[in-house]
């Protein structure tokens, strides 16, 4: 008997053996039955056919289970290729879309089967996909694309936006303040006076670029500074909103302060990594175009530089997730270089291009921002657009602050947006190859083995 499931015998049982009142098996004849051909006419042997019901179905309405019709009976027609849904012919009376005793659900009944939708649409109702995973804060709780973690970071900063902008404004106001005075105190026009004029001699042109490189460094490092801070704070804020929960500025702060000076010293880190290594790829050159000649010289230094400059490339993108892994994991600087490696292994490319993305969307909105800014600035300072134009304006005070209110300005919109896309580039990675989503699922209050989003990479 097949009692494969989803088709049964109808009127029959698996568990029938016997007739009952009789010595012999069901179907066999006893010591005082005679025995009839199985061809001749007159009484049937006794067997399961003798408990049928009186009652029948129709002749034509169900087939043999092998497949084979019985006599007089159409063969049912082949199941449908993929995408089945409709039910065969004959159902729901009989045939494939009957149920039979004991197997409730057989093809096409509600139990599941090929012509009904199952718990995930079943083969009749059409493949619908899997389930839509959870979605508690800014991002769903399952591998993301580029769209939707920039989408992400947008999010975060129009949802909780006075905790986000809060951050940005205050990093950026006191940063900004710091460079103005710095460029205006310190630095001078007599610098771009010197570099700019002809018959200024060796050592004053000297005197003039070191100046000038030790006023950029010093505002690169203001503002590295506040853009360290602005990171921690802003990395602790977007991860509470993936999981959909409100941070305030004070608790933001309180979680984020015993990190700040760790992500400084991955900060330095870095910063001496690629300095060193685009030492080394100018030095060989500079010596040789010292003791050899120009041409050699020039050639290998320009070589040596790409090379540097690849590798520095490379390298950045390895280790652009150990900020949230220092942040987030509660790691050390060391931990957290390992962490973004392993994290970036294999995507290197998809974790460039995304990063890429991101810098030229944030560069294209501070631009748009700041350039109107340079230009009012300009116009309102002691030489006007036209000095400003020919490059003899002197860069006042004036000049300072209008600029500076547009780099604010432009700050302010930037720098929750590469935060953002950092983390959420390293929630996607550990989603993807560590389950994270199984843990932020339980974490944003989503139970149940089968709630959506809680199956890994969901």
């Amino acid at each position: 008997m097949n009692d494969t499931p989803g088709w049964a015998s109808p009127g029959s049982s698996p568990s029938e053996g016997r007739d009952p009142g009789t010595s012999a098996p069901a179907g066999r004849p006893g010591p005082d039955q005679p025995a009839h051909p199985a061809d001749q006419p007159g009484e049937q042997p006794a067997g399961p056919g003798a408990k049928w019901s009186k009652e029948q179905p129709p002749p034509g309405q169900w087939s043999a289970p092998t497949g084979q019709a019985a006599p007089g009976q159409t063969p049912p027609p082949p199941p449908p290729g993929p995408g089945w849904g409709a039910p065969p012919p004959g159902g729901p009376a009989g045939g494939y879309g009957a149920p039979g005793p004991g197997h409730p659900g057989g093809y096409g009944t509600p139990g599941g089967g090929y012509g009904t939708p199952g718990p995930y649409g079943g083969w009749g109702g059409g493949w619908g996909g899997p389930p839509p995973a959870a979605k508690p804060g800014v991002i769903p709780l399952r591998p993301l694309g580029v769209g939707e973690i920039l989408d992400g970071a947008v999010s975060t900063m129009r949802t909780y936006w006075r905790t986000v902008l809060g951050i940005a404004l205050t990093v950026a106001v006191l940063t900004e303040i710091v460079v103005v005075l710095f460029q205006g105190l310190v630095l001078d026009d007599t610098t771009t006076a010197t570099l700019d004029d002809p018959s200024a001699t060796f050592d004053e042109l000297t005197r003039a670029l070191t100046d000038a490189m030790l006023g950029l460094g010093v505002v690169a490092l203001i503002t590295l500074i506040g853009t360290v801070v602005a990171t921690a704070l802003l990395t602790t804020v977007t991860s509470r909103a993936v999981l959909g929960k409100q941070v305030t500025t004070g608790e933001a702060w309180r979680d984020a302060r015993p990190r700040v000076l760790p992500l400084f010293g991955l900060i330095l880190l870095l910063l001496l990594i690629t300095a060193g290594i685009l030492a080394v790829g100018f030095v060989p050159g500079t010596l040789v175009t010292v003791t050899v000649g120009g041409g050699p010289g020039v050639a290998l230094t320009i070589l040596g530089v790409l090379a540097a400059t690849v590798l520095c490339l490379w390298l950045m993108v390895r280790f652009s997730l150990a900020s949230p892994a220092l942040m987030l994991e509660k790691q050390g600087v060391k931990k957290a270089l390992t962490r973004s490696v392993k994290l970036v292994h294999g995507s290197w490319w998809r974790v460039f291009g995304i990063q890429l993305l991101a810098m030229i969307i944030t560069n294209i909105v501070a631009s748009i921002i700041v350039i109107p800014f340079t230009f009012l600035a300009a116009a309102l300072g002691s030489d006007g657009l036209s000095g400003f134009v020919n490059g003899t304006g002197s860069q006042g005070w004036t000049f300072l602050v209008i600029t500076g209110i547009g780099s604010v300005i432009g700050s302010v919109i930037t720098l929750p947006i590469t935060a953002g896309v950092t983390v959420l580039l390293y929630i996607d990675q550990r989603i993807r190859r560590e389950a994270l989503d199984l843990e932020l699922a339980r974490a944003a209050g989503v139970q149940g083995p089968d709630a959506p989003g809680t199956t890994p990479g969901g």
